[in-house]
């Protein structure tokens, strides 16, 4: 590989109908670490909740808007219809299956895609999820189960896994995966096609289907609103989006998010992707024992603090989280 290559899923950002409420799906059901609770930097009105594996390794990392007074979404075509997460083995989907039925989580039954298996489940606002085993997997190792999980590590979600996207056209999606990405065409099942960056494995992978029945989608809660994909640092990345350019697509140009920098582009009707650098992290601004009990804000907001907290709803708050 070269230094300019992605290599490898960086984060996934979905709509939630409550900040709450996901929270509490997330680390108690799903197990993962809640290790940044901050708001979205382009509508402060709104939570920016960042869930991932124990110290916030990209490539981990679920985050979840909650925009005030959005309505229901309908993940149909011409969106990122499905968020995929790893999980070790096949033994760790009968676990899941369990767990699901446990705390009445919907869920369909194991099944196989492109040679793993595969559980889906859905959540609270009908968002769409898939466990992928990594049982036969190569490529990109996964991240650090979160230490205070109730999922035990043997059974533990690992990082993002291969995302799905529904389109009625995808033709120029995949001359952009290619072409522009470095994705390689791996394999076709019936309406889908799996594409992999570099060798990379489950980490690296999206999975392109094709929709030509399905009305559009709507956006609201129960969908995802982008994916991103790594780079290493604001060098990188500025390669990127001079690339990203010279393709003639709608981007946003250099955003520093503070716990990292990213380039937005839209790559098909209703798909924004973006890419993102690798650091510095989420930890910069508070410990690890601190991590998602305090709103923590980047430093360009810290003087609209009150303004700000006083339109979000508490939750996870030190006093409970430390009961």
């Amino acid at each position: 590989m070269e230094k300019t290559d992605l290599f490898g899923l960086h984060h996934i950002t979905a709509i939630t109908s409550s900040s709450p409420k996901m929270f509490q799906f997330m680390t108690e059901v799903l197990g993962l670490h809640l290790i940044k609770k901050t708001v979205n930097q382009d509508d402060v009105r709104t939570y920016h909740l960042y869930f991932t594996d124990d110290m916030g390794t990209a490539g981990t990392d679920l985050t979840f808007f909650d925009f005030p007074g959005i309505g229901y979404g309908k993940p149909r075509k011409n969106t990122i219809s499905r968020i995929g997460f790893r999980v070790p083995s096949d033994a760790a989907l009968d676990y899941w299956a369990n767990r699901f039925t446990e705390f009445n989580i919907d869920h369909d039954s194991i099944t196989d895609s492109f040679g793993a298996k595969v559980l889906r489940f859905y959540d609270f606002d009908n968002q769409r999820y898939q466990l992928v085993s990594d049982e036969h997997n190569h490529g990109l190792g996964g991240g650090t189960p979160y230490r205070k999980s109730p999922v035990a590590s043997d059974f533990a979600i690992s990082g993002l896994g291969p995302t799905v996207i529904t389109v009625s056209q995808p033709e120029p999606l995949e001359k952009l995966l290619i072409d522009l990405m470095g994705f390689e065409k791996v394999a076709k099942e019936a309406s889908q096609t799996l594409y992999e960056l570099h060798n990379g494995g489950h980490g690296a992978q999206v999975i392109v289907e094709t929709s030509l029945v399905l009305p559009d989608s709507v956006q609201g809660y129960g969908t995802v609103h982008h994916m991103a994909f790594r780079t290493q640092d604001q060098e990188t990345l500025n390669y990127w989006i001079n690339r990203i350019r010279s393709f003639g697509l709608s981007d946003s140009g250099f955003v520093d998010r503070f716990y990292f920098a990213s380039e937005y582009f839209q790559v098909a009707p209703g798909v924004l992707f973006e890419i993102a650098t690798d650091g510095p992290g989420f930890l910069q601004d508070e410990t690890y024992e601190e991590a998602g009990v305090h709103l923590e804000l980047p430093p360009f907001l810290e003087e609209y603090r009150d303004r700000i907290e006083a339109n979000l709803v508490p939750f996870n708050t030190e006093a409970n989280a430390n009961e």
